[in-house]
C-alpha cells in the first residue's frame, strides 16, 4: 500500500491520461468523480496522476454524491443485489452497495445501477494503485484539491528547542595568577534547565480520519450522564442512551431545582444542559464535536465550539498531503462540496441561514475560523496525524452509511 507507484503508459487504455508524475505514497492519493463530466481523476496533492471516463448511476439508481473512502477491495466480485452481476477489480465505497469496478459498458453517460463503472484496463491499473482508506469524492461538478493554510488545521508537534548561547549568561574565567593563561568564557550550564529527555518515537504512519460536526442528542446525553455522575446522581454508563437509570437521575436533578425547570416539560432541553454544566462548574456547554477514527475504528471524540451556530458550516473535506516533523508544518488540501439542506434539516439543526455554505469567496476559511478546538484535544490530534489523514466538516453529522468498518461517510446528495 505504501510502496512507490510507477504508472506505465503500456497499462493505459485510450480513455486514460497519465500525468508524468509518480505517487510517492499511496496514502496521499485522492479520487475525484464528476457526474456531470462522467469522468474520474486521481490526484497526488494538486497534481493529476491519471484520468478516465466513467459511467455513474442512471435515473432511479443515482450514484450518491459525497465523501467516501475505499472500504474493501476484491479482484473479482459478484453483485449480491443485481443477479450476481460480475464486478471485477471492485473497490467498495459503502456497505450498502456502491463501488468502483470494471465494466464492459462505459458509455460516458449515466448507465449503472449506482456504482461507478470504469474501462477494464483503467480499473485494473487503479486497483493496483490504491489501498483501503483512500478518499473518493463524488460530486455533480468537477472538483480539484487546493492548498489551504489555516490555524485551525492540525500540524505535528515541533521538537523541544535546546537553549542557545545567546539565551544563557556567560561568565568569564579569570586567571589565578598573571603566569596562568586566561580561559575562554564558559556557560554556567548547571543553572540551565534542560528539557527532559524523552524516548525517541517514530512519527505516526497510519493516517486518521476526523469529522467535525454539530452535536446531536447522543452527545448531549453523554455529557449529561457524565456530569450527573460527577455530581453524585447515578446516571449509569455514559452511553448516550436514555435508559431508566439516566431518566431517574435527570428527574432527581430537576427536583432539587424546581424554579429553574418551571414550565420545562421536556426531559432533555437546553435548560437542562446549561443547568448541569453550571452545577458542575464547566461553563457554557459546547455545541460541536470532533470524532476521530483510525483504520475504520473509533479512537476518541471530544467537544468543540461552533461560533454563530445559526449559520450553516457547509461541507468541506481536507487531506493532509505532507508533514515536516522537524519544522512542525503540515500541507493540507481542501475542497468544498455543494450540500443544500432541506427546511426540515435546518430546523432540526437550528440553522437559520445556509448562505455561508455557498461556493463563493472563501467558505473553507470562514468555516474553519468559526471552530474552536480545546488545546488538550488539539495536542492529542497533533500527535496522531500522518500523511493521508483526513478531516470532514459537515452540518449533517454522522450519516447512516458511517458505521462499523468505515471512515466518516458524508452524503451530500442521494
Amino acid at each position: 500500500m505504501f510502496s512507490r507507484l510507477a504508472l506505465g503508459l503500456g497499462l493505459l487504455s485510450a480513455t486514460a491520461l497519465v500525468h508524468p508524475a509518480f505517487a510517492a505514497d499511496a496514502r496521499t492519493l485522492q479520487i475525484f468523480v464528476s457526474k456531470s463530466k462522467q469522468s474520474l481523476a486521481v490526484y497526488d496533492g494538486t497534481e493529476v496522476v491519471t484520468t478516465s471516463k466513467v459511467s455513474t448511476g442512471k435515473d432511479g439508481h443515482t450514484t450518491p454524491s459525497g465523501i467516501f473512502s475505499v472500504l474493501e477491495k476484491q479482484r473479482y466480485h459478484e453483485s449480491n443485489i443485481y443477479s450476481n452481476a460480475p464486478m471485477p477489480f471492485m473497490q467498495r465505497l459503502t456497505w450498502s452497495g456502491i463501488a468502483l469496478h470494471e465494466s464492459n459498458s462505459v458509455p460516458r453517460y449515466p448507465a449503472s445501477h449506482g456504482c461507478v463503472r470504469m474501462p477494464g484496463a483503467f480499473a485494473k491499473m487503479l486497483y493496483g494503485m490504491t489501498g483501503t482508506g483512500i478518499p473518493v469524492i463524488i460530486s455533480d461538478g468537477e472538483l480539484a484539491p487546493q492548498p489551504i493554510d489555516h490555524p485551525t488545521l492540525f500540524h505535528p508537534d515541533m521538537p523541544a528547542a535546546m537553549p542557545l548561547l545567546s539565551d544563557v549568561e556567560l561568565r568569564p574565567a579569570m586567571p589565578v595568577s598573571p603566569q596562568m593563561p586566561v580561559q575562554v568564557a564558559m556557560n554556567d550550564t548547571a543553572a540551565i534547565p534542560m528539557p527532559a529527555a524523552s524516548p525517541k518515537t517514530e512519527p505516526p504512519s497510519e493516517p486518521i480520519s476526523m469529522l467535525i460536526t454539530r452535536r446531536t442528542l447522543r452527545e448531549t446525553v453523554i455529557d449529561i450522564q457524565t456530569l450527573l455522575n460527577q455530581l453524585g446522581f447515578s446516571a449509569g454508563d455514559p452511553d448516550g442512551l436514555l435508559g431508566p437509570t439516566t431518566v431517574q437521575a435527570i428527574k432527581a436533578f430537576k427536583t432539587l431545582r424546581p424554579a429553574e425547570f418551571d414550565g420545562d416539560r421536556s426531559l432533555i432541553s437546553d435548560t437542562l444542559l446549561k443547568a448541569v454544566y453550571a452545577a458542575a462548574g464547566k461553563g457554557a456547554p459546547p455545541n460541536g464535536v470532533i470524532m476521530v477514527r483510525r483504520a475504520f475504528k473509533p479512537i476518541f471524540e471530544a467537544p468543540v465550539t461552533i461560533a454563530d451556530p445559526g449559520l450553516a458550516l457547509g461541507t468541506h473535506f481536507f487531506t493532509l498531503h505532507a508533514v515536516d516533523e522537524t519544522a512542525g508544518t503540515a500541507e493540507w488540501l481542501g475542497v468544498t462540496l455543494t450540500n443544500n439542506l432541506s427546511r426540515e434539516t435546518m430546523k432540526r439543526l437550528g440553522i437559520t441561514n445556509q448562505e455561508s455554505s455557498i461556493l463563493t469567496g472563501r467558505p473553507i476559511a470562514r468555516s474553519l475560523s468559526r471552530i474552536e478546538i480545546p488545546e488538550e484535544t488539539r495536542s492529542k490530534i497533533d500527535a496522531l496525524i500522518a500523511p493521508g489523514s483526513t478531516l470532514t466538516i459537515s452540518d449533517t453529522g454522522v450519516g447512516t452509511e458511517t458505521g462499523e468498518g468505515t471512515n466518516f461517510i458524508t452524503i451530500t446528495r442521494g
